[in-house]
């Protein structure tokens, strides 16, 4: 009988953990406010670094030092769609390759701007605990030849993958969690002029 009582006293003991520490991984809507302005802010941080990175007239070290910047703001493994009015399929890059490949397009001058950046998907809890959401956005190319002459130009409709995860450090000897917003893969929706 006491076999039992331990065995039932464990179980009691770990289910009420286990309700606590997912109690704790739950999102207030305080601090689902926090986060969602976090990831906008990181979307609108990628916007910049595109536009810095596919500028013609940035050095080649400085466009080097904000793709290292871009980096840090996705997950590992994160892809990010080109797609092209000239071809029907999206092809996918990892993002130090994207970057890479926008420093040299072969145009004079590169303009690329990004508007009506807006959460189509609230942040929604996975099994690991992990808050998935999608940001979209519309981005803008425009490629001009060295007189100046508009070569291309499309309007791309764009997803991005947001993930929020718990995640700890120390501080002073203190183990202190946080929440961290990093972006995914970026998925072409629909590509037109």
């Amino acid at each position: 009988m006491k076999i039992k009582n331990i065995i039932l006293a464990l179980v009691i003991s770990l289910s009420v953990s286990g309700f606590l520490a997912a109690q704790q991984d739950e999102l207030s809507p305080e601090r689902k406010q926090a986060i969602d302005s976090l990831a906008l802010e990181k979307v609108r941080d990628l916007s910049k670094y595109v536009s810095i990175i596919g500028n013609k007239n940035t050095q080649w070290s400085e466009a080097n030092r904000v793709i290292d910047r871009a980096e840090e703001l996705f997950m590992a493994g994160a892809e990010i769609g080109v797609s092209s009015l000239a071809r029907p399929d999206v092809l996918y890059y990892n993002v130090r390759a994207y970057f890479e490949r926008l420093m040299r397009l072969n145009y004079d001058r590169v303009e690329i701007e990004w508007y009506k950046i807006e959460y189509v998907s609230d942040l929604q809890r996975q099994p690991d605990g992990t808050y998935v959401g999608v940001i979209t956005i519309f981005q803008r190319f425009r490629g001009y030849d060295r007189e100046g002459g508009l070569v291309y130009e499309d309007t791309t409709k764009k997803d991005i993958t947001v993930y929020v995860k718990r995640k700890e450090t120390q501080i002073g000897g203190r183990i202190i969690g946080f929440w961290d917003v990093l972006l995914g893969d970026i998925r072409v929706k629909e590509t037109s002029r």
